[in-house]
């Protein structure tokens, strides 16, 4: 497989893109996977991308500077948001083999995503029990909500180890269509996004990746949302040019109502992006406190949100019916996008990020400056 320098990553990325975007109504359905978009990714060389330069990647997201894949991340969400969250995931997976992986395991498994292998992270489980880690080395129990599923090859999962709360990160091989059941995942949005629940049990891990609970150290953990309120941004952005593009097409453009709403809507548009590319910078200069990291991340998070429910209202609004409409190029978009804005505990991220503010010392517009720490 190719492997694309920076700058190729980003021009393969938008030729992905154009054309992941003509595919996504088809793919817009219960079954339906970016199968075609995904082996695109792959022959560009982005499956691959990610893996550190040492091991024959081109690094992406692992040099000091994240706007590359920032860029990447957010051209992918914007032709096609199912497409953007696996990729993200494939990107976390890899980020987290590069970190916490022994020598050994960590060329493995770099060596398997330059072949094409599609990785994931799976962390959450049904309510019944979670995932287990066997005395004789096997695990028992499933993954739920896990994107790709019956499609990632290399999963990247947490599980217990007999007698311990601490969970463990572990890689597990998996044959395509095997072990995963898509009959719940019936959501308005994301459909195709192949999100189920995948049976891991009997399977013996490839790897552990670090040690009990290192999954949730910080700032990487809660850092790491700022990859898909980038991906969150590419779709938005799809919204807001579907909706200009309908004003331009059918001459409404003149209407000074309209014309607010789209200047709102670029102002949305316009901050959420600052967010995301400060954010990005923040976690890959890793120069902060970690509670400030996981605080301005927190504040990415629903500062995305807020733009894509504030640019989705407003874009309806001023459409009108049409754009709930099958067929029309915002009534998909607009389903996608809300339904992936819906991201856990967003209550807990703004207090939390709140309460790093109130007890920190200093003025506030220090405290996202290292030189002022």
């Amino acid at each position: 497989m190719p492997d694309p320098d920076l700058r190729g990553a980003v021009a393969a990325a938008r030729r992905i893109a154009a054309r992941a975007a003509l595919r996504a109504d088809e793919q817009d359905r219960d079954d339906g996977f970016p199968a075609e978009d995904l082996a695109d990714l792959a022959e560009a060389g982005l499956l691959a991308a990610p893996v550190p330069a040492e091991e024959g990647g081109a690094g992406l997201g692992q040099e000091p500077r994240a706007a590359d894949l920032a860029e990447v991340l957010r051209l992918v969400g914007s032709g096609s948001l199912a497409l953007g969250r696996l990729y993200e995931g494939h990107v976390n997976a890899l980020q987290l083999v590069a970190r916490f992986a022994a020598p050994v395991e960590r060329r493995a498994l770099c060596a398997e995503a330059r072949a094409g292998h599609l990785f994931g992270v799976w962390n959450t489980e049904p309510a019944e029990g979670g995932l287990v880690l066997g005395a004789d080395g096997r695990l028992t129990g499933a993954k739920t909500f896990a994107s790709g599923a019956g499609h990632v090859t290399r999963a990247l999962v947490t599980a217990r180890p007999p007698g311990r709360t601490e969970p463990l990160m572990l890689v597990v091989a998996l044959e395509p269509g095997t072990r995963a059941d898509l009959a719940e995942w019936r959501a308005q949005g994301m459909r195709a996004s192949a999100t189920g629940t995948v049976d891991l049990t009997g399977l013996s891990p490839l790897a552990q990746l670090g040690g009990p609970d290192d999954y949730h150290r910080q700032p990487h953990f809660s850092g790491g949302a700022w990859r898909f309120a980038a991906v969150q941004l590419g779709g938005l952005e799809a919204v807001f040019e579907a909706w200009r593009g309908h004003l331009a097409r059918t001459g409404r453009g003149d209407d000074p109502h309209q014309l607010a709403r789209l200047g709102e809507g670029a102002i949305a548009l316009e901050g959420a992006r600052l967010f995301v590319t400060r954010a990005a910078a923040l976690v890959a200069e890793d120069a902060l406190p970690a509670d400030r990291i996981v605080a301005f991340v927190n504040l990415t998070r629903l500062a995305v949100e807020r733009a894509g429910l504030e640019v989705l209202g407003l874009a309806q609004r001023s459409v009108g019916l049409q754009s709930f409409l099958h067929g029309h190029p915002l009534e998909r978009l607009a389903r996608d996008l809300a339904t992936y804005l819906r991201q856990p505990a967003p209550d807990r991220a703004l207090t939390g990020a709140a309460a790093t503010i109130l007890s920190a010392e200093g003025p506030v517009a220090d405290l996202w400056h290292p030189e002022a720490c």
